[in-house]
């Protein structure tokens, strides 16, 4: 009787030592990183481009990604679809045509998750100089 009990004791040990020892893997998360220039000329296109990955991937299959683009303390937000450049690259390009400081938020869904970067971006002069 205490030869089985010291079996199943010491499998206990074994196996609770290997569950241990082994590495969680941390879920991959979606990750988005805004680039653009600031400040931004005036009436001139501009590239907007949003790069996004899960885990250490490129995302080349978003099922959406959106610019919400507006100026700061505008009720008008302008909303633009980002088209897919290869190698985890969306982008748009935009002309803005008033000086002024600007929010742009890139609206990201992929791999049943959805992120939100902002950026705030000066197109033309700084209004603080």
């Amino acid at each position: 009787m205490k030869r089985n009990a010291l079996f199943f004791m010491l499998a206990f040990v074994f196996v609770m030592l290997a569950a241990c020892s082994q590495k969680e893997e941390k879920p991959a998360i979606l990750n988005v990183k805004i680039e653009t220039k600031s400040p931004i000329d005036v009436n001139k296109a501009t590239e907007i481009a949003c790069f996004v990955t899960y885990g250490n991937e490129k995302v080349d299959d978003a099922d959406e990604v959106k610019f919400e683009i507006w100026k700061q303390g505008s009720e008008q937000h302008e909303m633009l679809k980002a088209k897919h450049q290869g190698n985890g690259k969306y982008a748009i390009t935009k002309t803005f045509t008033e000086i002024g400081a600007y929010s742009i938020v890139a609206h990201v869904t992929a791999r049943n998750m959805h992120n939100m970067p902002k950026v705030d971006v000066v197109v033309g002069q700084s209004t603080n100089q």
